[in-house]
C-alpha cells in the first residue's frame, strides 16, 4: 500500500485578555509514523497553558515509545498539579497516531470534542469505543486513511463560539461539521484553507470577545509532492555524471542551486544554460534555464536569501513576496513541497569559507541543515544526503 502524505495545519484563538493560549498542539513525524496531540488545559491563561503543555508533551513522548494507553493515562493524571480553586488536576486531550506503512490510524480522546472525519468531501461517523482507565472515560476510534480523507481535531472553544447569540450555547459539533463539508469538498488536498475557514468563522461568532481558547488541527491525506534540491559539486569529480543522472531520474520537481552544480547538469544534458537577467536583483543573482530542471539558481547567496524570505513569511507560502527572483522562487518550491531531498556535494568553494570556522565546516552544509530544520518544523519530510 502506497503511503499518503499527511498535510497538517493548525490554528488557535486565545481567550480574550490572555497572552498565552490554554490549548497546546504537538506534532511528531518519523519515517514510520505521525503523532498529533491536542490538549486543552483546565481554565485559561498561564495555568491552562502549563497544564496543556505538560499533558501534550507527556503523551507525545510516551506514544513515541509505544507505551500502553493505561500507563500513559496514569502518568498524565499523576503528573499534573492540582488546581486549588476547582480541586481537579487534568487537561483534556486528543491523540492521533498514524502508521505510514499501512495508513492505519488510531484516535484516543479524553473529554475533547469528537474528531471529524471526511471521505470524498462527505462526513462519515467513526466507530468509537468507550473505555474506562483509572476511573476516567476514554474513547478510541480506528480506521485506515485513503487519499482525500480529512481528519479534524478541535478543542471545545470552537464549539462554544456563538453562545448567547442565534446559536444559543454555541454553534455545536454538528453545525461545525456542516460548515466544514463544503470546505473539505472544495479543497480535497489541502488542510490549511479548511482550518482557516473554520477558525475565521469561530472568531466571527465570538464577536469582539473570544470566550474560550479555540484550536483546530486539520489533517489531509493526499499524494506526496516531492522535490529534489541538488547543490554543490561532489567531492569526487568522477561522480558528477552519476549524481546528475540521479537528479534527472528523480520523480518529482527538480531544483539545482549553484554555478558549478549547474555546470554539471549542463554537461549531463548537453545544453547551455540560458540566464534570465530579468530576475537579477541587488541581493539575488539571476536564475537560469535548462530542460528537465524546474528551477536553476545560484548557490549560497540565493539559498541564504530563500531561507530569510521563508522566515519573514513565517513559512506561509501565501505571504511570500510576489517578486520573481531566484530566492522567492526557491522559497516557493520548498514550501509547496511535502517531501524535500537535499543532495549536497561536499566539495568546498573557497570563496564561501569563513576563515574563523574549521576548514571542514562548509557554509553550504550548515545552510542546508538550517533550512532542513525550518522545513521539518513545518511538518515537511526532509532527507539529506552528502556526496
Amino acid at each position: 500500500m502506497e503511503s499518503c502524505f499527511l498535510d497538517i495545519w493548525q490554528a488557535s484563538l486565545n481567550k480574550s485578555g490572555e497572552e498565552l493560549c490554554g490549548d497546546q498542539v504537538k506534532v511528531y513525524k518519523t519515517d514510520s509514523k505521525t503523532i498529533a496531540v491536542v490538549s486543552d488545559g483546565l481554565g485559561s491563561g498561564v495555568k491552562a497553558n502549563i497544564l496543556a503543555t505538560l499533558t501534550s508533551q507527556i503523551i507525545l513522548t510516551m506514544l513515541r515509545a509505544d507505551v500502553p494507553l493505561k500507563e500513559v493515562m496514569s502518568t498524565v493524571l499523576g503528573t499534573l498539579p492540582v488546581c486549588q480553586e476547582r480541586k481537579i488536576a487534568y487537561a483534556t486531550f486528543t491523540a492521533l497516531e498514524i502508521d505510514h506503512a499501512t495508513n492505519a490510524f488510531k484516535i484516543i480522546n479524553f473529554d475533547n470534542p469528537p474528531t471529524f472525519f471526511f471521505r470524498g468531501g462527505k462526513r462519515l461517523d467513526l466507530n468509537r469505543t468507550p473505555e474506562t482507565i483509572l476511573g476516567k472515560q476514554i474513547t478510541t476510534a480506528e480506521g485506515v486513511l485513503e487519499r482525500g480523507d480529512f481528519l479534524g481535531i478541535i478543542s471545545d472553544g470552537i464549539l462554544h463560539a456563538g453562545a448567547g447569540n442565534i446559536w444559543n450555547f454555541g454553534w455545536g459539533w454538528d453545525n461545525v461539521a456542516g460548515y466544514m463539508e463544503p470546505l473539505v469538498a472544495r479543497y480535497p488536498t489541502r488542510a490549511k484553507p479548511v482550518v482557516q475557514g473554520v477558525v475565521t468563522k469561530t472568531r466571527s461568532l465570538y464577536g469582539s470577545l473570544i470566550g474560550d481558547d479555540a484550536t483546530f488541527v486539520g489533517l489531509c491525506a493526499r499524494k506526496r509532492h516531492s522535490l529534489i534540491v541538488f547543490t554543490g559539486p561532489p567531492l569526487d569529480p568522477e561522480q558528477d555524471e552519476a549524481v546528475a543522472q540521479r537528479v534527472l531520474d528523480f520523480g518529482g520537481r527538480r531544483v539545482v542551486c549553484g554555478g558549478t552544480t549547474g555546470s554539471i547538469m549542463e554537461r549531463a544534458l548537453g545544453e547551455v544554460i540560458e540566464v534570465d537577467l530579468s530576475t537579477l536583483r541587488e541581493t539575488v543573482p539571476p536564475i537560469g534555464y535548462l530542460s528537465e530542471i524546474d528551477l536553476l539558481t545560484e548557490g549560497i547567496i540565493t539559498m541564504y536569501r530563500a531561507l530569510e524570505v521563508m522566515r519573514e513569511a513565517n513559512g506561509d507560502e501565501g505571504r511570500l513576496p510576489r517578486d520573481k527572483n531566484g530566492a522567492v522562487m526557491l522559497a516557493r518550491e520548498l514550501l509547496q513541497a511535502d517531501s524535500v531531498f537535499f543532495l549536497v556535494g561536499q566539495k568546498i568553494n573557497e570563496f564561501y569559507q569563513n576563515p574563523l570556522l574549521p576548514r571542514n565546516l562548509s557554509l553550504r552544509k550548515n545552510l542546508v541543515l538550517e533550512t532542513a530544520q525550518f522545513l521539518k518544523e513545518r511538518n515537511k519530510e526532509v532527507r539529506i544526503e552528502f556526496c
